[in-house]
């Protein structure tokens, strides 16, 4: 069998098996030890088809074990057509999963689990459905969500109403077997969150984050013409078994990022991953043979504004190698700071001076400079701006301009604009002190080293302070055994 080249755009330091689909994180937990996170996966190709989990574990965020398969659809069983989106608890010495139960034959997702008790290793089906009937109503059905809570089990599972209303469904337990239905936790009409963006017609993998009486509801919004499309957080608080909402925001800012899922870790800290879909046409997927990954884990928090807060990992500075970059000065014009490989982590204090002043930090990844990604400073706006329209030099790659709220752009002197940004190879990830997030995807065709510029624009001048490090892959363990493992299953599962 041929062994296909490596992609230069395959991350180092983002979770995802090294070839086909993967899409939502699913199964997020901590037991005996360790940190589980699973993923919705195509074992066949790069396509969004035959539904598994695949599943990864770790005890530091650093160290990784590709495990088998988590779940497998059983032929002719209620999961027939594939093991779709839900979590996954720690319950003793077992772990059980939640997830929807997909066939062609039904319009519904019903939920059902399955169990591990060997930290993960292997998983039993429970063969049936542990809730066989949406709620009347209920137009659309998936992606349970459990948790515990005051000495009982919840459940939330999204939903589309008959009624042109998304909603999240409450259910509670005693046992994690008998569930009572409760009603709608939170239900919304659409409304507006962003320019192009609403809160959608259904909630896709709804995750609660809760502390101290005040809770914030993550959804993923769904759209039955346009699929899956953006992720918003509404804040609030539960009162007598519903949530009042506030009025909702987006999760992150960028065009590439969804369904994000929530584990709570034993220090009391809740990380999150997100899916990061592609973002280049399918025919060169196609070519490479892999698409999606999982971002960083985050560490999200919920501010006393009721705000998301989110930043990543601590553990993830153990990924810093060499410091690549040191710059420090103002600029009128363009300087360049220094060069990075094609995975870096880097942190930047920039400071536009001077009336009508701005400035950018720039990723320049060709040597006659043709092809860079940018983060511009909008003081008008009181914005970043990230365009990566000349990030690729293939026409295959998806362009853009998003941009990020950051309200220090909007003074000139007196509150510097600071950033985080991590690119790993084909992925950026960009983060405020505010707790904002942008995610996208872009795929640079120029070989590494790249160059890192500060730039100033509007007449003024630019002052920065940039550091960079190269950033150093994930230890992988176990993957030769997952993958025999896998294919092993292939002539029993593959349709």
């Amino acid at each position: 069998m041929s062994v296909m080249p490596a992609d230069p755009h395959l991350p180092v330091a983002h979770l995802r098996p090294p070839r086909n689909w993967i899409n939502d994180p699913n199964g997020l937990a901590f037991h005996e030890g360790h940190y589980h996170v699973c993923f919705q996966y195509n074992p066949y190709g790069p396509e969004h088809a035959n539904m598994h989990w695949g599943h990864f574990r770790s005890p530091d965020l650093l160290t990784w074990e590709e495990l088998p398969l988590a779940l497998t659809p059983t032929p002719g069983g209620e999961d027939a057509d594939g093991c779709f989106s839900g979590n996954a608890v720690s319950d003793g010495d077992r772990m059980v999963a939640f997830y929807s139960a997909f066939r062609t034959d039904r319009w519904a997702q019903p939920v059902t689990t399955a169990e591990s008790r060997d930290n993960g290793v292997t998983w039993t089906p429970r063969g049936s459905l542990l809730i066989p009937e949406p709620p009347a109503g209920a137009t659309m059905y998936r992606d349970p969500y459990v948790w515990r809570e005051a000495g009982r089990w919840r459940m939330l599972v999204g939903s589309a109403q008959a009624d042109g209303r998304a909603a999240a469904l409450l259910y509670e337990s005693e046992d994690l077997e008998h569930w009572d239905y409760r009603g709608p936790f939170l239900a919304r009409t659409p409304q507006p969150v962003a320019p192009g963006a609403d809160t959608g017609l259904g909630w896709e993998c709804p995750q609660y984050l809760h502390a101290n009486g005040r809770g914030a509801l993550i959804l993923s919004v769904w759209d039955p013409e346009r699929g899956p499309r953006r992720t918003v957080v509404h804040p609030g608080r539960e009162e007598a078994g519903r949530f009042l909402a506030d009025a909702p925001v987006l999760l992150d800012h960028g065009p590439d990022f969804y369904a994000p899922a929530l584990l709570p870790a034993p220090d009391g800290r809740w990380l999150l991953w997100g899916w990061s879909w592609e973002a280049r046409d399918p025919e060169w997927v196609r070519e490479v043979c892999w698409a999606g990954l999982l971002t960083l884990p985050r560490e999200v928090t919920l501010a006393e504004d009721g705000s998301v807060r989110q930043r990543p990992a601590a553990e993830l500075l153990g990924l810093r190698g060499e410091r690549a970059v040191t710059a420090a000065g103002v600029t009128s014009g363009t300087a360049v700071l220094g060069t990075v490989g094609g995975s870096f982590d880097l942190t930047a204090r920039l400071e536009p001076r001077g009336a009508g002043a701005a400035g950018s930090l720039r990723v320049v990844t060709s040597a006659d400079g043709a092809e860079y990604l940018d983060i511009r400073v909008d003081p008008a706006a009181g914005e970043l701006v990230v365009d990566r329209d000349h990030a690729s030099l293939d026409p295959r790659a998806h362009g853009g301009t998003y941009r990020i709220p950051c309200p220090e752009a909007e003074t000139t002197c007196d509150d510097p604009i600071e950033l985080r940004l991590v690119v790993d190879r084909s992925v950026a990830e960009l983060y405020l002190p505010s707790g904002r997030t942008l995610t996208l995807r872009f795929y640079p065709t120029g070989g590494s080293p790249w160059r890192i510029e500060a730039r100033a624009a509007g007449g003024g001048h630019l002052g920065y302070a940039v550091g960079a490090w190269g950033l150093r892959p994930y230890t992988m363990q176990g993957t030769a055994d997952a993958h025999a493992h896998r294919f092993r299953r292939r002539s029993h599962t593959e349709p």
